[in-house]
C-alpha cells in the first residue's frame, strides 16, 4: 500500500522536476532563426500527442486515478513549459516585449501568472507580438483546463466504472 502511494506521489513529482530541468537545461542561446512560431506550434502538437498518449494510458491503467495524476502532472508542466519557452525566445529576439527583461525563471513565472489567470503583475506583455502570444496562451489555458482536464477526468472515470 505505501508503495503504491509512493509511486502515485513520487512520478509525478519526478516528472515535474524531470520537466523544469530540461527547460532550464535546453539551449536557447541561438539567433532568431525564424523558427520561433514552428517551435511553439511544434511544442502544442506535442502536447496534444501527450495528452491523447496518457489518456490511453488511463484506459489500460491498473490504478487510473494515479494514472491521471500522472497525466495531469505531464501535460500542465509541459504546456507552461512550451509557453515558457516562447515568452522567453520573444523577448531574447525582440528586446523590450515585455515589461522586464525575462530570464527563463521571469519567463515561467510569468506563464503561470497567466495560466492561474491572477493578472499580470509586475511583468505584462508590451508589443504587439508579445500580446498575441499572451492571447494564443490564454485561449490554449482554457482548452487545457477545459478540454484536457475533462478528457483526462472522464477516462479516470471510464476505466474506474
Amino acid at each position: 500500500m505505501i508503495h503504491g502511494v509512493t509511486w502515485a506521489v513520487g512520478r509525478p513529482v519526478a516528472t515535474v522536476g524531470v520537466l523544469l530541468l530540461v527547460y532550464y537545461r535546453l539551449p536557447m542561446d541561438q539567433p532568431e532563426d525564424g523558427f520561433t512560431v514552428l517551435r511553439l506550434v511544434a511544442g502544442l502538437l506535442l502536447v496534444g500527442v501527450v495528452l491523447w498518449w496518457q489518456v490511453r494510458m488511463i484506459g489500460r491503467a491498473k490504478h487510473p486515478g494515479a494514472q491521471g495524476a500522472q497525466a495531469l502532472a505531464l501535460v500542465v508542466p509541459l504546456f507552461l513549459v512550451v509557453f515558457a519557452q516562447a515568452c522567453f525566445l520573444l523577448e531574447r529576439h525582440q528586446p523590450g516585449s515585455f515589461t522586464l527583461p525575462l530570464s527563463r525563471t521571469d519567463a515561467l513565472y510569468f506563464v503561470v501568472t497567466v495560466f492561474a489567470t491572477v493578472g499580470f503583475g509586475d511583468i505584462a506583455p508590451v508589443t504587439a507580438a508579445a500580446r498575441v502570444l499572451v492571447t494564443v496562451q490564454m485561449l490554449c489555458d482554457l482548452l487545457v483546463v477545459g478540454v484536457a482536464l475533462k478528457v483526462i477526468l472522464a477516462a479516470v472515470r471510464r476505466r474506474s466504472g
